[in-house]
């Protein structure tokens, strides 16, 4: 049986949640730039050098702040999924994208800081590495990366042979099939790059304002999309309505 924590220990906890909660909400106003360890330390009442007991670094800061984010996205995701009924895995492909899209749309700085311009130097370009970054990125590569698997094993989508794809392409996809937790053939998995490109692209440019020449609402683009996805992945008739 696990023994309760000491007060030293709640008492660090508590410190160590209130430095991400500032630090998270000057990344989200100032950018990783505008993040400076002493206005931080002055935040949550320590001085600067204090601050350095429970991060090593500002950098260490900032990739703690990462993870959060990712795991504050991957439960919105998780949710989603799992409430779904009955739980067709296509249903919960589609309504996890949703979930995607939401986040994304309504905390658009904090998407930046994962997936623009602004995670460059934060988030770890490697997906092997072991710090709290890459870990959670993992994470949520591989909500998707699961619902992909289950709908290939319920009912095989096409996909081309190995054969077919440039090797260069086959080696990459290769080890990126390496470091996810589910393992894929070849051919899912560029089937599986080429949607992820297609809803990853499609947030990104309504999140960016790259979608305000043509619309203001990128809503209904969004969910044609999808039941464009639905078709190319035999699970058409599993889309339904977003609930208004």
């Amino acid at each position: 049986m696990a023994q309760p924590a000491s007060r030293r220990e709640r008492a660090r906890a508590d410190t160590l949640r209130d430095i991400r909660s500032a630090a998270r909400a000057v990344l989200v106003d100032r950018g990783v730039d505008g993040l400076a360890l002493r206005a931080i330390a002055r935040e949550v009442g320590l001085t600067a050098p204090a601050l350095y007991r429970y991060f090593a670094s500002r950098e260490d800061l900032v990739e703690q702040v990462v993870a959060d984010l990712y795991g504050e996205l991957c439960e919105v995701m998780e949710a989603a999924r799992d409430a779904v009924d009955p739980r067709a895995p296509g249903t919960r492909l589609l309504v996890t994208a949703r979930a995607f899209r939401t986040w994304a749309t309504t905390h658009p700085a904090e998407f930046g800081l994962l997936f623009g311009s602004a995670a460059d130097g934060v988030v770890p370009e490697s997906p092997g590495g072991e710090g709290p970054a890459a870990v959670a990125g993992r994470r949520f590569g591989g909500v998707f990366a699961t619902l992909f698997a289950e709908i290939h094993l319920r009912r095989p989508f096409p996909v081309p042979a190995d054969d077919d794809l440039d090797p260069g392409y086959r080696d990459q996809l290769r080890a990126w099939c390496a470091e996810l937790p589910v393992e894929l053939p070849l051919g899912v998995m560029s089937v599986f790059l080429s949607c992820w490109v297609r809803l990853y692209g499609l947030v990104c440019m309504e999140v960016f304002g790259h979608l305000r020449f043509a619309l203001t609402d990128a809503a209904p683009l969004f969910e044609a999309e999808m039941r464009a996805l639905g078709k190319r992945l035999g699970i058409v008739d599993e889309w339904v309505p977003p609930r208004a």
